[in-house]
């Protein structure tokens, strides 16, 4: 396949690298705006584009591929606000967008555990909730797209909080997310359910790049052919049943 990478910092790099060793071809490479006067013809080259740029960016870069036609794989996050519009737009102009806020595997799968373990935890309310994430010191956004997916889910599925915010305020209704940005982390997120008694916690911990490059690569081959606005969720159902 031809991709064409919208963003092209370290982890668009690593995407390269890794498309490349399976087989891929890079035919563009957009890293900044004013790129696109020259990038727009090369896009039509692509069979599927990868977005890993900014939350300033990523919108304006989805509106590109959908006037081209051009399948897109989104893995930027800090635009949640503007997701149910772009979905819409999706929809209504019949074309193809993979939205994940991270596209690890093992990350997926802690969003299930993550689930059940709300769903389970609701009948005991002695345990108070909290969250953690610690990220690299370049990661604009926070708190992360993932621990909102998670807080989100928590809300959801446990059903004695209303809200998630930064760090803690003591409201009981409140899910208080904490976040840190430390040089050499890849990333890693934390639940803690939290009694005078004893403490759960779950943690998944990414030791490298390479998992959310294979998991947006294998989204992108997935993406071939579909119309719609997709999640990680259809693509490990159907991954699932092989």
């Amino acid at each position: 396949m031809k991709f064409a990478l919208l963003g092209y910092g370290k982890m668009g790099k690593e995407i390269e690298k890794l498309a490349e060793e399976k087989g891929h071809e890079i035919v563009l490479a957009i890293d900044l705006p004013e790129e696109w006067e020259t990038g727009f013809a090369e896009l039509n080259r692509a069979d599927v584009a990868i977005d890993f740029s900014t939350p300033e960016s990523v919108a304006n870069n989805i509106h590109f591929c959908f006037d081209a036609g051009i399948p897109v794989v989104v893995g930027t996050t800090g635009w949640h606000e503007q997701i149910d519009e772009i979905r819409t737009e999706c929809i209504e102009r019949n074309q193809s967008l993979f939205w994940a806020p991270n596209f690890s595997i093992g990350v997926n799968i802690f969003f299930e555990l993550n689930r059940k373990l709300a769903s389970l935890m609701s009948n005991w309310p002695d345990y108070e909730i909290s969250l953690e994430e610690t990220h690299h010191i370049h990661k604009l956004d926070s708190p992360s797209g993932t621990a909102i997916v998670l807080a989100n889910d928590i809300i959801r599925h446990h059903g004695r909080k209303e809200k998630w915010v930064k760090e803690t305020t003591g409201h009981p209704g409140d899910l208080g997310i904490r976040s840190h940005r430390l040089e050499g982390v890849t990333g890693s997120h934390k639940v803690v359910y939290d009694s005078q008694e004893d403490q759960i916690e779950i943690i998944h911990t990414a030791k490298s790049r390479r998992g959310f490059a294979l998991g947006a690569i294998l989204a992108a081959e997935w993406l071939a052919g579909k119309t719609g606005f997709f999640e990680m969720k259809e693509l490990l159902a159907t991954q699932g049943s092989k």
